[in-house]
């Protein structure tokens, strides 16, 4: 494995450009100041973050050692190193002018196994191997509780989305999409946590989606309608997430580049959502959401049996909604140029457990 150290940031900071070469389509310009935040540009990510109970997988290929061929991983040992920090200068760095932190994933690129979809996105990792239960949290009423890593516990992020796809089909509500946050389970996801703007449009919308988790054996099994059974259950925060071609403008959503902050706090067997526009600001905008994870039957829906059984995982970063492997986006890859890339810049991110 390679590693670009700071001393490589720091040409591109001192040249006086942006480690990845095109621009977030930005509409508007945020004054925003930026000192509260405590970040310093001429740091690696690892020096302003504390990222060591953190995984991270990128979009391109491992060229060598076990992974070879498979999606690029860096151990949590090596992220959160802050002697020797690890920066890629295309996916995952230290803004030069704010020092957020920075993710990119393009349309196309490697992906993990079981997506098509590419990412530039944490993995939380309380102990060392997957196959560990210490590894993951669960909530308190899970029958093991006591054998794994923690039980429940918090994860804070203040970001702004720099950029989605460009290209995409308007029917497809993960067209123009990224998940910037979730928490996994092992097979489903209790929490996904997606921006979408459309093309044309000033304002994106914010949502959050609970995935139903059906039995095993219902895992793939489908309705009368040959729906499946398992599926996302979405809720609008900002905005509205499956706005069309023909829709307007959502006036009440979040631009491209201006600042928001969530909060997922899973107590007991709670999950404590809160979604936070223009944080800190007069006309700051703060909504809430409670999730029994334990309770199962979701809104009436009779196949889910909740996460009370289940282990699971935090993550934060960007995963690419848009890809062109899949019909659920039917984005294309024109090249960065052409804006077909998800990126966000995070200010604040704490994993808490």
């Amino acid at each position: 494995m390679k590693k670009l150290h700071l001393s490589i940031l720091a040409v591109a900071i001192l040249a006086g450009c942006s480690a990845t070469s095109p621009a977030p389509q930005v509409k508007k310009e945020f004054n925003y100041d930026l000192t509260k935040y405590n970040l310093d540009a001429t740091k690696a990510p690892a020096q302003n973050f504390d990222l060591t109970k953190w995984k991270i997988t990128l979009p391109e290929l491992t060229t060598e050692g076990s992974r070879k061929g498979k999606a690029l991983e860096i151990n949590r040992h090596d992220l959160g190193n802050t002697q020797t920090p690890y920066v890629h200068p295309e996916w995952f760095y230290t803004d030069p002018k704010t020092g957020a932190l920075v993710f990119v994933a393009p349309n196309e690129a490697p992906t993990t196994p079981n997506s098509k979809n590419t990412r530039s996105e944490l993995r939380g990792m309380l102990a060392e191997k997957y196959d560990d239960p210490k590894t993951n949290f669960v909530i308190s009423s899970h029958p093991d509780a006591s054998e794994y890593g923690a039980i429940g516990g918090q994860l804070k992020a203040t970001l702004a989305v720099d950029q989605v796809s460009t290209s995409g089909e308007y029917r497809k509500n993960n067209a123009f999409a990224v998940v910037i946050g979730q928490i996994h389970g092992s097979d489903n996801e209790p929490l996904k946590i997606l921006y979408r703007k459309l093309p044309g449009h000033e304002f994106g919308s914010l949502s959050w989606n609970y995935e139903l988790n059906p039995i095993p054996e219902l895992q793939d099994a489908r309705d009368s309608n040959g729906k499946k059974l398992r599926k996302d259950i979405r809720h609008n925060v900002f905005g509205t997430y499956n706005l069309r071609e023909h829709h307007d403008d959502p006036q009440d959503g979040i631009r491209l580049g201006e600042i928001f902050s969530y909060e997922v706090n899973v107590e007991g067997d709670i999950m404590k959502l809160t979604f936070t526009k223009n944080p800190g600001e007069a006309n700051e905008i703060v909504k809430t959401f409670d999730v029994n994870l334990a309770e199962g039957n979701y809104q009436s829906h009779e196949v889910d049996q909740g996460y009370q059984a289940d282990w699971m995982y935090y993550k934060a970063g960007v995963y690419n909604q848009c890809n062109t492997k899949a019909s659920s986006s039917n984005c294309e890859w024109r090249g960065m140029e052409a804006g077909d890339y998800a990126q966000a810049s995070f200010y604040e991110l704490e994993l808490n457990q």
